[in-house]
């Protein structure tokens, strides 16, 4: 199969406009998450769109939109593409979509009535639109679509532009995850759950982690052949090894206690990538700061790494930006390279009061150096998404 890596990442989330951004701000202890949300307040959509295109995209394509540009900028792509167009793909993951298209269309059918419903109302709601803006955008005519598994999406968006690459349907895709679903309605669902921390505070594997804080972003990263992209000169910033895909068949919100399907997904990621978890040197943690989760999560450590998951540092992005849903596990793979490649591996924010049945090490609250004494800067990231979606991403930076 051919070989998969990453020539550029982009991402806008409650840290602000740019993946430097994210990972700098969160290995500087900053939280983005203000009044119980983690909201992207840096973006100014008129700095990146004319009113018509803004008034033509959901906030959750804006986003990617915006995620994307800076990924292909940060690839060498922004004067014109390196490859055949028809040979690069668009696929871009979501957990809902445009929903806040569909609750302003909404209240518009109640309060006025059938004919004042926007004929935009189904191109900028559809799950795949910011795959399709994305592509449209950039004039990529590969494979393109969307992905909705939950909070997995970007995750598996990535993972299944790996394997277009490896099989030779693509020669680079454009992937990642995008989700703006801070809106009444989404508020109001996952509370009914009780799924959202009342205190509004993400601290995820701390002893009074009662729920996770809903956030808004977008993570894109470029794909590429990777001999394809070094004949084109280009710089890698990582090499996509493994992707695991699993269901855990259990609930449609909660998982196993053991963590099986988690733990399945992980140990395919690192056979997928033809490693051992000695070859870890670092984990990107699910870590959604709910009770059930991160101890089902740290169940899963201790059953695909073994004795191995006691001494890998691991730590939670969504402890400084909320949960970003289905852009989740893109925004959290952009983190996990940034931090491998700058050596420094950003911590696990709130984490003051150990719960005594996890005990792994979860970085707590001060960045910590990565001192690879010989190793390879080699990482997975864990997403585990409503429904029972379990997908994991080995990476190693360059």
């Amino acid at each position: 199969m051919n070989e998969v890596v990453v020539t550029g990442v982009g991402a806008v989330t409650p840290l602000g406009v740019g993946a430097a951004k994210l990972h700098e701000r969160w290995a500087a202890g900053v939280c983005g998450i203000e009044d119980g949300e983690g909201r992207c307040d840096e973006l100014v959509v008129t700095d990146h769109f004319s009113v018509k295109q803004a008034r033509r995209a959901d906030r959750f394509s804006q986003l990617v939109l915006v995620a994307a540009g800076e990924a292909l900028a940060d690839a060498g792509w922004d004067a014109e593409l390196p490859y055949e167009a028809a040979r690069i793909g668009a696929i871009i993951g979501t957990g809902i979509g445009g929903i806040g298209t569909i609750e302003a269309n909404d209240r518009t059918l109640i309060e006025q009535g059938p004919k004042l419903v926007s004929p935009l109302a189904v191109p900028l709601m559809m799950g795949n639109a910011g795959a399709a803006a994305v592509s449209m955008r950039h004039g990529l005519k590969g494979p393109s679509y969307g992905v909705v598994s939950a909070c997995a999406a970007g995750t598996h968006a990535i993972g299944s532009a790996m394997r277009a690459i490896q099989y030779g349907d693509a020669t680079a895709v454009v992937a990642g995850g995008t989700e703006a679903a801070l809106t009444p309605l989404s508020r109001a669902a996952f509370a009914a759950v009780d799924a959202l921390s009342p205190s509004g505070i993400s601290r995820p594997f701390d002893r009074r982690r009662d729920g996770f804080v809903m956030g808004e972003g977008a993570g894109v990263l470029v794909l590429e052949n990777g001999e394809a992209a070094r004949a084109r000169g280009a710089r890698v910033l990582a090499i996509a090894r493994g992707y695991g895909a699993t269901s855990d068949a259990f609930h449609i919100t909660a998982p196993p206690a053991n963590g099986e399907g988690a733990a399945a997904a992980i140990t395919r990621a690192l056979e997928d990538a033809e490693l051992t978890p000695d070859d870890l040197v670092y984990v990107n943690a699910h870590g959604t700061s709910t009770p059930i989760n991160d101890r089902a999560e740290t169940a899963a450590l201790k059953t695909a790494l073994g004795e191995r998951a006691k001494t890998i540092p691991i730590s939670s992005t969504k402890s400084a930006i909320g949960h970003l849903l289905g852009a989740a596990g893109a925004v959290e793979a952009v983190a996990t390279i940034l931090a491998l490649r700058a050596r420094v591996l950003p911590p696990t924010l709130g984490l003051e009061e150990p719960d005594p049945e996890l005990d792994l090490d979860y970085i707590p609250n001060i960045a910590r150096t990565l001192d690879l004494d010989g190793r390879r800067a080699i990482a997975i990231s864990n997403s585990f998404g409503f429904g029972g979606h379990n997908a994991v991403l080995c990476l190693e930076a360059t």
